[in-house]
């Protein structure tokens, strides 16, 4: 009866510990599938073959470059690491170009790649990001790719539900900053 018990609670730990377990090519499909679809339906005229392409580019240039460039902190520390020259490549501005001009390699047709930025405020630093949207369409109507955020394991939210950041076109922030008026 005792080894019955045992074997009862040991087959019930192993399912319960067994299914709590992540499954990574799982989760990792998953992910890249999602963000395909939202690609596909930032448009009737995006090519889904595309927006797979871009999807999955998206997430394995991501962790390429998080190996590439040793990042092993969160970004905030990695950044500190950078700037004081013991890592040479990981701020946001280089995620941001990196993204950028490996997803234009592409030449996708129905796409169209941008570069935003948020520009600092009181209680942040200037951030950077890659954006993809309908070809022709605006990048608020686009999808965010941003890498730096979590340290190379890629987050995506299409621009406007990404509160965290106030998401500009690139040149008219360096415009601004340049013009001084952005007191920070």
């Amino acid at each position: 009866m005792t080894r019955l018990v045992f074997a009862l609670w040991a087959t019930l730990a192993a399912l319960i510990l067994g299914g709590c377990a992540p499954s990574q090519p799982f989760v990792g499909k998953t992910e890249v599938d999602a963000l395909a679809e939202a690609i596909s339906d930032l448009g009737p005229q995006v090519d889904p073959a595309e927006a797979q392409r871009a999807a999955s580019i998206a997430y394995a240039y991501s962790k390429q470059l998080k190996q590439d460039w040793n990042v092993t902190d969160p970004a905030i520390i990695h950044n500190a690491k950078v700037i004081n020259g013991f890592r040479e490549k990981g701020l946001c501005n280089d995620w941001a170009q990196a993204m950028t001009q490996r997803l234009q390699q592409e030449n996708f047709r129905t796409l169209d790649l941008h570069w935003a930025t948020s520009p600092p405020t009181a209680f942040r630093i200037i951030h950077h990001s890659a954006l993809i949207s309908a070809k022709g369409d605006s990048m608020y109507d686009g999808i965010i790719l941003d890498p730096w955020r979590n340290s190379g394991a890629l987050f995506w939210a299409p621009v406007r539900e990404d509160t965290r950041y106030n998401w500009r076109p690139r040149l008219d922030v360096r415009a601004e900053l340049m013009s001084g008026e952005n007191p920070f």
